[in-house]
């Protein structure tokens, strides 16, 4: 999508890049952008954060990894006739469509790549560094939107795909987002080296649905001392994430961050376990179903019933494209480590906040200050291309334990 030439371009690298989430991502920011629709679910468009410095839409350019082929037209045509995308408008943006689809390059490991750790992490990491340069941008953040992984196989085990991303995110010079509960930067590993990167990184698991809901109620029980004895959940979902949650690895790594929820917001993990049913009819859809039961005043025992129904894609794309442009602002002030402010966006947060959603927007909105002031108080904004020039010496001279390790 064009821009000003008079204002600096950000970079969205979408790893998942022509999954549902990542297609929503690029036709609502074009279609934000052109004037088809408002930017309802965006958080940063709200006046809170007017003042904040953050990249606009109009300057974001989209480019990504991914293993399909789908091209994103196409792809944008099919969530079109599921109703994930209102009718007309992926027809109205098909050119800023086909443009982020060029700026596409083969995700993996693919079945039969004979490619080493390291030579994963340096090939992802100069299709980065290529996109950053050949679009002259002033910087450009990566954020993980691919589907769930299964969980950690432990130590010894191969690293997987969203680390390898992650890696090479940091090695690109690139803040990272992982939007996924995939174990991404939080393998040791990633973690050493997010550590001595000097970038901000933000995570894990988009809280879009049913666990929204959690940060909401958990501290209602709390905060009314009501004792909640069993807490049950069911998700019904298809498409990619539905097929991908069949997998009882995958499950679990997805229902961790909603059970740190309540453990966070009510100081105990009730009974009571989250069902997750793979509906390929539903394709993008899914319903969430909370019973819990607590007990009131005199141990009289009561239950709240929850029925969440809702589009994932056109759930998690506004969120997206806050924590993009929050994500960017925070490198341009020179932040660097865990970015705990930004918990409001996440199930399973990395740093330090509350961990209900009031006062994960109360942080959020405190962060959104402390960015629109940040020019002239010496936070030393910084270019992808000094960064990633810093990075790509480190590499090359050895400095960088991981590095040496793979």
């Amino acid at each position: 999508m064009s821009a000003s030439l008079s204002r600096p371009r950000v970079g969205v690298w979408l790893i998942g890049a022509r999954g549902s989430v990542a297609t929503t991502v690029v036709t609502g920011c074009a279609a934000v952008t052109a004037g088809l629709h408002p930017p309802t679910g965006m958080v940063t468009e709200t006046p809170a954060f007017t003042d904040s410095g953050l990249p606009a839409l109009s300057d974001l350019v989209f480019g990504g990894h991914d293993t399909l082929d789908c091209p994103l037209p196409k792809r944008a045509e099919t969530l079109t006739a599921g109703g994930v995308l209102p009718p007309g408008v992926a027809t109205a943006v098909s050119a800023e469509l086909a443009i982020a689809d060029r700026e596409i390059r083969p995700g993996g490991p693919t079945p039969g790549d004979t490619r080493s750790e390291a030579e994963l992490i340096t090939a992802f990491a100069d299709d980065i560094r290529d996109f950053v340069h050949r679009h002259a941008l002033e910087r450009a953040v990566v954020v993980n939107v691919a589907s769930t992984e299964p969980a950690s196989q432990g130590p010894g085990a191969a690293l997987a795909a969203s680390t390898l991303y992650a890696l090479a995110a940091l090695r690109a010079g690139c803040p990272y987002v992982n939007f996924t509960p995939s174990e991404g930067m939080h393998h040791p590993v990633a973690a050493r080296e997010a550590e001595h990167s000097g970038l901000p990184y933000a995570g894990r698991d988009g809280k879009t649905g049913q666990t929204l809901l959690r940060a909401v109620l958990g501290p209602m029980f709390a905060q009314r001392a009501l004792r909640v004895r069993a807490w049950s959940g069911t998700n019904l979902l298809g498409g990619g994430d539905g097929a991908a949650l069949a997998d009882p690895a995958a499950a679990a790594a997805k229902n961790a961050g909603k059970e740190r929820v309540l453990a966070d917001t009510l100081g105990t993990v009730p009974e009571g376990e989250v069902h997750i049913d793979d509906v390929p009819a539903l394709g993008d859809w899914k319903t969430a179903w909370d019973h819990i039961a607590f007990d009131g005043f005199l141990g009289t025992r009561m239950v709240l019933q929850t029925t969440w129904q809702g589009c994932d894609s056109a759930l998690a794309a506004p969120l997206v494209l806050d924590l993009a442009r929050l994500t960017a602002r925070a490198h341009e002030a020179g932040l660097s480590g865990p970015l705990g402010a930004l918990g409001f966006y996440f199930k399973d947060p990395v740093g330090e906040g509350p961990a209900g959603l009031s006062g994960q927007y109360e942080e959020l909105v405190r962060f959104g200050h402390r960015l629109g002031r940040a020019d002239g108080e010496g936070l030393g904004a910084r270019s992808m291309t000094d960064t990633g020039e810093r990075e790509t010496r480190e590499r090359d001279t050895g400095e960088r334990e991981t590095g040496e390790a793979l």
